[in-house]
């Protein structure tokens, strides 16, 4: 089955408004017929202003996070309609920091997911295992747990993010037969869970420390769809290199 890769840029907190508008101009140059859709993640800040500076092209802007209820006493968080309204498309659910540095649970990813569908957004739903997973010999069972819990609400439609956590911002890469045997049973996992058809239309995407040099060895495995990216998407050059390698 063809899907139609999706690459996202998470500029995590990173960037000032100048370096978003100066970034924006130089993709708006580069918008036509690019092999993969595209999404960036900007941190809450900028939010409006990459909306604003990506109108009228093909790329999308997302949110970092944000919080299950739609408005409420919880201060430092962004509700779906605060990021529906700023002009999202998109929003990141679970990704790996969220769930090292703020202690996020499999059960609120979840509500998470719920939440952005609830409001016009598509989640990009993160799942991935750390370094102590991996050597116990018990990635599937967690990448399991994570993506049951992420599509319990049945958030449609969305896609799923890879990360093995320890290939994230050390420089390590998991190989691309590394990768495909976690995208395949990520795959897999999703036929029980929503069905053949539709998980053989899921758009998959590995993040773990991509760069222009091994975007296209990674994309050629058959189950990946492309890519969340993390410090190589803050230069656009770089992230530009990584799209077409999706071509």
């Amino acid at each position: 089955m063809t899907r139609r890769p999706l690459v996202g840029g998470n500029w995590k907190m990173h960037l000032l408004r100048a370096d978003a508008e100066a970034y924006c101009e130089r993709l708006r140059g580069e918008s036509a017929a690019l092999p993969a859709d595209v999404a960036l993640f900007p941190s809450a800040p900028l939010l409006a202003l990459v909306a604003r500076g990506l109108a009228g092209t093909p790329f999308a802007c997302g949110g970092q996070d944000l919080h299950p209820e739609e408005k409420g006493a919880h201060t430092g968080d962004v509700s779906g309609p605060q990021l529906a309204d700023a002009g999202c498309e998109w929003v990141l659910c679970g990704h790996s920091e969220r769930r090292q540095d703020h202690g996020e649970s499999d059960e609120l990813i979840g509500r998470k997911a719920v939440a952005a569908r609830r409001h016009g957004l598509k989640p990009l739903i993160c799942i991935g295992e750390t370094l102590d997973e991996r050597r116990s010999g018990t990635t599937y069972e967690v990448l399991d747990r994570q993506l049951e819990a992420g599509l319990a609400g049945r958030p449609e439609p969305c896609a799923i993010a890879y990360e093995p956590i320890w290939a994230i911002g050390t420089g390590e890469t998991a190989t691309p037969e590394i990768a495909q045997e976690a995208h395949q049973h990520i795959r897999e996992t999703l036929a029980d869970l929503i069905g053949a058809e539709a998980a053989g239309s899921k758009r998959i995407l590995y993040g773990g420390s991509v760069k222009p040099a091994n975007a296209a060895e990674l994309f050629s495995q058959p189950d990946i769809d492309g890519f969340l990216v993390g410090g190589a998407s803050l230069d656009p050059e770089g992230f530009l290199a990584i799209i077409r390698s999706c071509g």
